[in-house]
This record gives structure tokens, sequence and C-alpha cells, in this order.
């Protein structure tokens, strides 16, 4: 039987990218989904935050953010979201708390929607989207601001080859044709970072071409292999995947017989590495669940094991009162002891000259960090590195 797409969306193509089999399973066949708890949470301060911006222009609030009405909307979406543990309510609430307070000052009149549908013709394919907000910036400029919950923070090349940011362009080019310039913006609601980029017309062409190929592709294609990767454990389909129950038992297809093969030494550690993510992350969404029932308490006995909530200590010693300790005890003076106990960390130089850099001259911020780099002592030890080939291997070309 045939496949034909209703219509094209960033998460249909998103998902047959990712992996054919989930895009089989959810399309196609329409097999039922369990939607993962980092999903729900994250639609669910997408819900809060399109009230609270509705109810912004709808009554054509300008002023002070409304933080209550946010905080009350994140309550109203919680109690109906399936959602149960305490540590993610309260995240919840730090996490709209922190956005309110950094858009401090709403004006109804710089944002020109919310949640705004649009359907955008790709060949024979329609696109069906929504933005999460568009504001105007000028006569000529339009922002379009989409919230993301993700942990991780996107790099800069995420962000400009981003294909749900050049839809969006797209989009905003038909919706806002007097717009000269649209920004393309997303929001990391767990870091309160807005990171901007734009697309030229050849950025635009590029990926009206990648959608039309991929569309085709979903339709075309008469195998859906299952792409094994960390991400996996997340999947509203993990639980109909065999590819995915046979990586949790362990059961690896490329077992190397000769060690001398090195394609297949390499063949077999790929296979075991993808495994291996897959396997290590599972575990994570296990202790998650077992870690939310030791807030109940402060024991659990299961399956022969016990589990608790243990304790780490970090230990510091403070400079002063540790240089003096030494000096009295031992008769060396600061000048040896200083070298042998004291080093100052990577990271708090790091921040401290970027803190720093924002107040200097460029001439001097640059000063600075020269001077840091010039007095810093590396130490360089062997790292194996693993990834994937850009170019084909000699023989491979035609």
């Amino acid at each position: 039987m045939s496949f034909a797409n209703d219509y094209l969306s960033f998460s249909r193509l998103k998902r047959y990218a990712q992996c054919p089999k989930s895009y089989q399973l959810h399309y196609i066949q329409k097999a039922p989904s369990t939607p993962n708890a980092s999903l729900l949470f994250g639609s669910l301060l997408h819900a809060a935050l399109e009230r609270v911006y509705r109810e912004i222009v709808a009554e054509k609030l300008s002023g002070r953010f409304p933080e209550d009405r946010l905080l009350a909307a994140y309550k109203d979406e919680w109690s109906r979201s399936g959602l149960s543990e305490f540590a993610v309510f309260q995240e919840g609430l730090t996490i709209l708390g922190n956005f309110a307070r950094q858009h401090a000052l709403v004006d109804h009149t710089s944002i020109l929607s919310v949640e705004q549908e649009f359907r955008l013709s790709v060949e024979r394919f329609q696109v069906l989207g929504y933005i999460d907000r568009v504001d105007k910036v000028d006569d000529e400029t339009v922002a379009i601001v989409d919230y993301k919950s993700n942990r991780a923070i996107f790099t800069r090349e995420e962000i400009d080859y981003d294909l749900q940011l050049s839809i969006y362009a797209m989009a905003a080019r038909m919706l806002w044709p007097w717009a000269k310039n649209v920004r393309l913006g997303l929001y990391l609601l767990r870091h309160g970072i807005l990171m901007e980029t734009t697309r030229t017309e050849e950025d635009l062409a590029a990926a009206r071409e990648y959608i039309a190929m991929l569309g085709q592709e979903t339709e075309s294609a008469t195998e859906f292999p299952a792409r094994l990767n960390e991400n996996c454990v997340w999947c509203d389909h993990s639980a109909q995947c065999p590819t995915y129950h046979r990586a949790l038992l362990g059961k690896v297809e490329s077992v190397c017989q000769d060690e001398k093969d090195i394609e297949a030494v390499a063949r077999e550690r790929e296979e075991v590495a993808r495994m291996a993510k897959i396997l290590y992350a599972r575990k994570d969404a296990l202790e998650k669940i077992l870690k939310a029932q030791l807030q109940e308490v402060d024991r659990l006995e299961l399956g022969g094991m016990v589990y608790t909530i243990g304790k780490t200590t970090q230990v510091s010693y403070a400079t002063e009162p540790t240089l003096t300790v030494f000096r009295e005890l031992t008769g060396k003076n600061e000048d040896e002891l200083v070298p042998l106990l004291l080093s100052v960390e990577k990271a708090k130089v790091d921040a401290l000259v970027k803190d720093l850099t924002k107040s200097l001259a460029p001439a001097d911020a640059r000063m600075l960090k020269a001077r840091i780099e010039a007095i810093a002592e590396k130490s360089v030890s062997p790292r194996f590195n693993a990834q994937r080939a850009t170019t084909a291997p000699a023989g491979d070309a035609p």
C-alpha cells in the first residue's frame, strides 16, 4: 500500500532523518506512542508562555511582565500534564520565573503574533508549522522566537544550519513581505539565552531542495531501518522497536572474528560504542525513576539490591589559613609554599576574564587575554578520537 503525506512539517522531517523506523511507526503504521517526561515538560512550558503572551496581546498589556499570570498558567498546565515529580515542578517554576525577570518589560504593540500557523508550498508538498512568537523590531525587521527546553546549549553551527529556523524564515517572508530583515532566534529556557541567526536566499533555496528530497524519500522508501543512538531512550516508540530491544540486551551484529582485520575491528567498535551510549542513557533514565522514589523513602530494597541517596563531600582549603599552618609547622616561607600548593582553575580564569573584558577597552581586553594565555602551563596527553569521515576513503571514488 502506497503512502502519501497529508503534509510535511519540521517534526516529520526530523523524525525521518533521525530514524526511519520511528517515522514508519508514527506516521505510516500510526502505532500508539508514549511521550516521555522531557517532551511533556517542554510542552507545558510552551503552553504557559503561549497563554500569557496571548493575554498580553488580547488585553493590550504594556509595562511590567505579568509573572504571576505566567506562573499561574504553568501550574494549571501542570495539573493536566500527567507529570508528578516535585523536582521537575520546581524546575519549571524557576525557569519561568527567570524568563519573566529577564523580560521585565513587555509592550503588546511589539508582538506581531503568538503561535502563528503557516502553510508553505515546497514543490508538490505543503509544509505546515507554528511559530512560538514573532516580534516586530522596527519597520523593516521581524524577530522569530522559538522556545527550547534543551539542557544542552546549541553550537553556532547547529543554529546556522537548523532546518526549523530555515522553514520559519520562509514563512516569515510569506507572512510579512514588508520585512526586509528576518532575525531567527532560539530561546533556551533553561539557560536564559537567545541564540540568533539569519538566512540568505541561497540558504533557503538549499532548504527547499532538502525538504522536497526528504519528503519524496518518506513516500518512496520500501525499507525503514532503525538508527540506534543515545536518544533512543527518549523515543516515543522505543517500546515497539526490536532493534532498540536488541541493543538493550547487548546483542552485537558485527562481531570481529579476526583482530588483524582492522575494518572488522572498527565496525564492531562503532556498534559497541552506539550500544554503550544507548545503555548508559537507559541507565540514567532508570536511575531518575529510582531517585524520584527515594525522595519519599530513605531506602529501596529491590531485586536483591539496596538503593539509597548518598552524599558526596568535596574538600577545599582556604588559601591564607592553609599557608599559615604550613609556614608554622614546616618552617618554609610563602615563596616556597605557593608553587607547591596553589594553582588556578582554568574555568575560574575564563569566567573572570569574560567578566572583566566587558568593562575594558578592546585593546586592553586583548592584552589581558594574551598575557593570561602566555603564562598558562599546558600539558598534553593522548586521547582516542573517533568521528564519521567526511570524505570517501581512497579507492571508493568512481
